[in-house]
């Protein structure tokens, strides 16, 4: 069981998409407003994935939606969008070399300054009260700060016009039925911690804070204490959302890395309609100039299990 100090989160509100305006920090001092969870109840350390030997099989398990070791040839053929420009961004690469953890073939995302922004994949899915999201992921030696990770959306539907309501809105406070998002990415503090930072949530929601320029940046939530992200390393990300009732405070969110609950949060009002669900996440790899100074930025991604429970590493 993870024990936090007992007080309640600091949030970060980012300007321009990464740190590009001013940081604003408020404390959620309001009873209902969202929480450091002190003591919680989540599990941590192996999971459903642990039956699984490097998740073969993993996804008939009755809780897994979907799920992706990226074995196959056909790269991102489980997938139902993908921004790979040029074909020049997306590939699929042997493991062996490297000595990853799971599987033969890792995704790789190798985002190039003055060519592109990067890439990656979407998926829709089947939502649910609670969703978890893992994903393997390794930081090349080379890599510098990025600028945007891998984010879970709700959208109204999950087909026609409505099932895009969750893309886009920078800087703009989204509308309780409309949309909602909270993304699992390193954090560079405007280059004071080394590249590729440490671990947060960017989150937009209704009921977000305001930055002091007047815009609706993302609003960070983070540990109060946090190792830097190693580089050329496999690391077992995980994140979890719970949907909270309609107007109500009792959303909660939390992440793992390697199987060890590094935050959870509760009292969030992500949505106002019973029909806005998180049913969307993209894996991708997304860079500016603003932060980023290397020309090449490379990121490997493997075993993306989407699931309605815990899962945990995957088994040896």
């Amino acid at each position: 069981m993870i024990r936090f100090e007992r007080t309640k989160i600091t949030v970060l509100i980012f300007g321009a998409f990464f740190l590009a305006g001013p940081l604003l920090k408020i404390r959620a001092e309001t009873p209902g407003e969202w929480m450091l969870v002190s003591k919680s109840d989540l599990p941590s350390g192996t999971g459903l994935a642990a039956g699984f030997v490097a998740d073969e099989g993993i996804e008939r398990h009755r809780d897994v939606v979907f799920a992706d070791n990226f074995e196959s040839e056909d790269l991102g053929s489980l997938w139902d969008d993908r921004r790979n420009r040029g074909n020049e961004v997306l590939s699929l690469v042997n493991n062996s070399a490297s000595g990853g953890p799971v599987g033969k073939r890792s995704l790789r995302v190798v985002a190039t300054l003055g060519k592109n922004t990067g890439g990656g994949l979407t998926k829709w899915f089947r939502p649910n009260d609670s969703i978890f999201i893992r994903f393997y992921t390794k930081f090349d030696s080379k890599c510098d700060y990025v600028h945007h990770f891998c984010t879970l959306r709700a959208n109204k539907s999950l087909s026609g016009r409505d099932r895009w309501s969750g893309f886009g809105g920078a800087g703009l406070r989204p509308v309780g039925n409309e949309r909602f998002s909270t993304a699992l990415e390193p954090w560079g503090n405007a280059g004071k911690f080394p590249a590729p930072g440490r671990w947060n949530f960017y989150s937009y929601w209704h009921a977000m804070k305001k930055n002091n320029d007047g815009h609706y940046w993302g609003n960070a939530f983070q540990p109060l204490s946090q190792a830097n992200i190693p580089k050329g390393k496999w690391i077992c990300a995980e994140f979890m959302l719970k949907h909270n009732t309609p107007s109500l405070n009792d959303g909660e969110q939390a992440f793992w890395i390697d199987g060890e609950l590094r935050g959870h949060w509760r009292g969030i009002n992500w949505r106002t309609s019973p029909k806005l669900w998180a049913n969307a996440f993209t894996l991708e790899t997304y860079i500016t100039e603003r932060w980023t100074k290397n020309r090449i930025n490379t990121v490997y991604f493997d075993n993306v299990v989407i699931a309605y429970k815990y899962i945990g590493p995957a088994g040896k």
